[in-house]
């Protein structure tokens, strides 16, 4: 299979195809050999695929290719005609809803159908090349039609646009060093970022070294035979990934050999259940990452132009000016924002390597712009798991509390708007909070800059106390609150930070 697939590289739509399934059907001595590939590729190239792949198949044997290509959902179909249409007839595009476009998957491709008024001509033309832009993105057969809905011209509200717009940021890859095979049969060039390793697909690279290999057994259902495999922890310096690998008689003894310290690369599947990433490795290979790795940091989606699901709220104290004026307020205060943040969470593991990581409760988080506290941020966040009497009891946060709030997936974009351009403040953030807002933030696109200062350090630097907890430190300022409350505990770090900076005369260096 190395040799057939050297072959089909060779041939410029198919440099990165890969084989995703062999068959072979005896009765009808034929073989299908399924092949999947990146790139939209001509009727010629499609050709001189299947010239060699015939010319790898005995004579006596039947040989089809079957060839696809990773193809989008119907979501993704809908949002490039919407795209399409804007191009091509900007006076449909502005009349449509997101409901006037309906795509649906057929056997070997898409079929959308796209509704416009009445008092709007259907051009066939425009439908042609929204027809030609699709297959240019993606391969399969699409077809599709314009068809006239019940609406008229004179019942369109026109209204401020509020959607937000989608961007795919594509993963980060690195090449493979010194690979050579221990079971598979295609050389692998490149791998995948462990920490990037956050969508489903049926075959996905990873390369890293182990940290820890365990085999273990289990029982087969369909016979009750005792079966091998393997639990390995791999890490690749941008993250660790817990992977499963299912033994053959044929290898097993080779994986027995692996150890802490070996580079190996992995080739399997990946699945989301119940919000973790599962990674099933088909084949084990030798491997590893480039001498001198340096991991390039992955791109952030842009912020979204709207807040969805939490807005902030103007904040008012009529105690700030008091507050300020018992001292003039630095330059570095005021000429600059910050956000100071404080989170709850359904426990402590804020590492997603070491086991289930915990999820955010709430957030609470406060901007100080122009050296006065000017807006709030708060939100009860759906962990999607039961709260532990432990929280409940030390947070004062039921399950009612969390059970109709939005997931996480909804607020992380609208707490990076927030935070966009401003300093991150947190009472032992650099410890714990910024690590679950910079995960929760990064599993959905978004990457935060750690321009991040922790009030733990600056009051061990600037204070003189028993010790540095927030109460301590609030007490010592004469601030009193709700202890074990986000907003509560933001609040409060934005009104020490602000006492601290008044002390320091300076910003300290980020931590």
């Amino acid at each position: 299979m190395t040799e057939f697939l050297k072959k089909i590289h060779s041939i410029p739509s198919f440099a990165t195809a890969i084989i995703s399934g062999i068959s072979l059907f005896r009765d009808s001595h034929a073989v299908r050999i399924d092949l999947v590939t990146e790139k939209a590729f001509s009727p010629e190239e499609e050709s001189e695929a299947r010239a060699i792949a015939r010319t790898f198949v005995p004579e006596e044997f039947d040989c089809s290719l079957n060839i696809a290509k990773l193809t989008p959902d119907e979501k993704m179909v809908a949002r490039a005609v919407r795209q399409a249409a804007e191009r091509y007839s900007k006076a449909m595009a502005c009349l449509l809803n997101d409901e006037d476009v309906v795509v649906t998957r057929t056997a070997d491709g898409f079929d959308f159908t796209i509704s416009v008024i009445a008092d709007t001509a259907m051009s066939e033309e425009v439908v042609e090349k929204i027809i030609s832009a699709l297959g240019r993105m993606y391969c399969g057969r699409f077809t599709g039609r314009c068809v006239r809905s019940g609406r008229k011209i004179d019942s369109i509200e026109i209204e401020e646009e509020k959607e937000n717009i989608e961007y795919d940021i594509p993963v980060r890859t690195f090449e493979i060093s010194d690979f050579s095979f221990i079971e598979g049969s295609e050389v692998q060039k490149t791998a995948v970022y462990l920490a990037d390793v956050n969508f489903e697909s049926e075959n996905v690279v990873v390369c890293g070294i182990i940290e820890d290999i365990e085999e273990r057994s289990y029982t087969r259902k369909s016979d009750g035979a005792e079966r091998a495999y393997f639990s390995v922890t791999l890490n690749d310096t941008t993250a660790q990934m817990r992977l499963t690998y299912f033994t053959r008689k044929s290898t097993i003894d080779k994986i027995r050999k692996l150890k802490a310290g070996d580079s190996i690369v992995c080739t399997g599947k990946t699945e989301i259940y119940r919000g973790a990433v599962r990674y099933t490795a088909r084949y084990i290979d030798r491997g590893s990452m480039p001498a001198g790795f340096v991991p390039v940091r992955r791109a952030s989606k842009p912020a979204p132009r709207y807040y969805s699901s939490v807005s902030p709220r103007p904040y008012s104290d009529y105690t700030q000016g008091d507050m300020f004026a018992k001292s003039a307020l630095p330059a570095c205060l005021k000429d600059n924002t910050f956000v100071v943040f404080d989170l709850e969470t359904t426990g402590l593991n804020s590492s997603p390597s070491g086991g289930n990581m915990d999820r955010i409760i709430e957030i609470g988080a406060y901007k100080i712009s122009g050296g006065e506290i000017s807006e709030s941020f708060s939100t009860f966040v759906n962990p999607g798991r039961k709260l532990s009497e432990e929280i409940i009891g030390l947070t004062g946060i039921t399950q009612e509390m969390v059970e109709n709030a939005p997931p996480y997936e909804k607020v992380m974009p609208d707490f990076f708007k927030f935070c966009q351009g401003a300093y991150l403040v947190g009472h032992n953030a650099a410890g714990f909070d910024f690590k679950f807002v910079d995960y929760y933030c990064s599993q959905l696109g978004y990457h935060l800059e750690r321009k991040l200062f922790d009030t733990i350090p600056l009051s061990q630097e600037l204070l003189f106390l028993s010790n540095y907890k927030l109460n301590t430190v609030a007490d010592h300022f004469g601030i009193t609150f709700n202890h074990h409350r986000a907003v509560d505990d933001a609040l409060v770090t934005a009104k020490i930070f602000i006492e601290l900076i008044k002390l320091k005369k300076s910003l300290p260096k980020p931590a």
